[in-house]
């Protein structure tokens, strides 16, 4: 490689001062509003996406609100 090559072809407003960075500044934000869930492989081949993994999701909890109801069990 010469040293044309290895010019740098960034734009100056892509030059980022990393020195000034603050490592994990928005971790906690991350955290909370982060929910990730992994699925074992024999469950992720059921579903196709995240959309058909909540629809069964709350398939279930209504499922599980309406046999309380029936039989007599308050819902925490």
């Amino acid at each position: 490689m010469n040293n044309e090559e290895s010019k740098d072809e960034l734009r100056p407003e892509y030059d980022f001062d990393f020195s000034k960075a603050v490592r994990g500044k928005y971790y906690r934000q991350f955290l909370e509003s982060t929910n990730v869930v992994v699925l074992d492989p024999d469950v992720t081949s059921a579903f196709h996406n995240s959309a058909a993994v909540n629809q069964a999701l709350r398939a279930m909890l209504q499922f599980a609100d309406q046999t309380s109801v029936l039989t007599g069990r308050s819902n925490p």
